[in-house]
């Protein structure tokens, strides 16, 4: 039997349950890992409300990545399909990814949805390149604390939106060129103020809303923006295509789902921000590391915006 994190009905943090389960089963093709260390997504408050891109079935244990040992005595950073919010779980020996010595378990973590994510977004679907302005929204958060540095160590000007005055002193600790805060009445005047009076090349957003739609209006042409999450649970203004034809601009949706299972897409870039993370060109922030038995307590930070960088789970509480 192992500890795990239950639910059998949606809703906020508090369907959260800490129950005896037993240990997972693996298929042909998986692995068991005893599990040292778990990452939580914003995409898993998502999941508890079933109010994710893909539909959940309770009951549901959920979680999508984790840190372990093999039977074989290697640490993993491995994927799962749910189930990582416990002490043992399964994933596919292909998608498992070896951390090297110098990378810890939390720094691990932060690789396999926020820097992939980071990555792929600036790279991948952004197109960034060097000399252009970037405004990284959530800057503080884990996507956004990657997306800073990848953004400066590929040549970018960055400016960085968020919420709070030690959150936006964070951003510029990590390199950002200008911050922005991110409940300015006035958010496009107030990005713009903050590169020079003039409109910006890239955008990377996920808060939705009326976020979304002054990024759009702030847009260069050829400008791209690329919204990847709508944390405020709130929808952008309807697009009419003649707005984009007359700005020659360009929005692209992106969904780290559709790169699993891809080694490309995700272990090659992955093996990558190992190796920026051993050579310290990538510092991950960690915000921080909550026992198993207070999830609740770390989904509810997690929405209140009280957490900076990567926040963890440590099955041993």
């Amino acid at each position: 039997m192992m500890k795990a994190i239950q639910i059998t009905e949606f809703g906020g943090p508090d369907v959260m349950h800490l129950v005896d389960l037993p240990d997972p089963i693996a298929s042909e093709g998986q692995e068991l890992i005893t599990v040292s260390a778990i990452g939580i997504n914003y995409a898993d408050t998502h999941q508890t409300e079933n109010s994710y891109l893909s539909p959940q079935k309770l009951p549901l244990v959920p979680g999508i990545e984790v840190v372990g040992t093999t039977a074989g005595g290697v640490r993993v950073l491995a994927p799962v399909d749910g189930g990582g919010y416990a002490q043992k779980a399964v994933s596919y020996s292909a998608a498992m990814i070896p951390i090297p010595d110098g990378v810890t378990d939390e720094q691990a973590l932060c690789m396999m949805v926020q820097g992939s994510t980071a990555w792929h977004i600036l790279k991948t679907v952004g197109h960034l390149k060097a000399g252009e302005t970037v405004v990284i929204h959530a800057a503080a958060g884990g996507v956004g604390t990657i997306a800073i540095q990848l953004a400066k160590l590929w040549g970018a000007k960055v400016i960085a939106v968020a919420s709070s005055v030690g959150k936006r002193a964070l951003a510029t600790s990590l390199g950002a060129d200008a911050v922005v805060e991110a409940t300015h009445e006035n958010l496009g005047d107030a990005i713009k103020a903050a590169n020079g009076g003039k409109p910006v090349n890239l955008v990377l957003e996920m808060v939705g809303g009326k976020t979304f739609d002054d990024s759009l209006e702030i847009l260069l042409p050829f400008g791209r923006l690329i919204t990847y999450g709508m944390a405020s649970r709130v929808a952008p203004s309807m697009i009419q295509p003649a707005s984009l034809m007359g700005g020659s601009k360009t929005i692209t949706g992106f969904w780290l789902a559709h790169c699993f299972g891809k080694k490309e897409l995700m272990n090659d870039v992955i093996e990558q921000l190992f190796t920026l993370v051993q050579e310290e060109e990538l510092k991950p922030v960690i915000g921080f590391t909550f026992p198993l038995s207070q999830v609740a307590q770390a989904h509810k930070a997690m929405l209140a915006r009280e957490t900076s960088g990567k926040i963890t789970l440590d099955p041993k509480g």
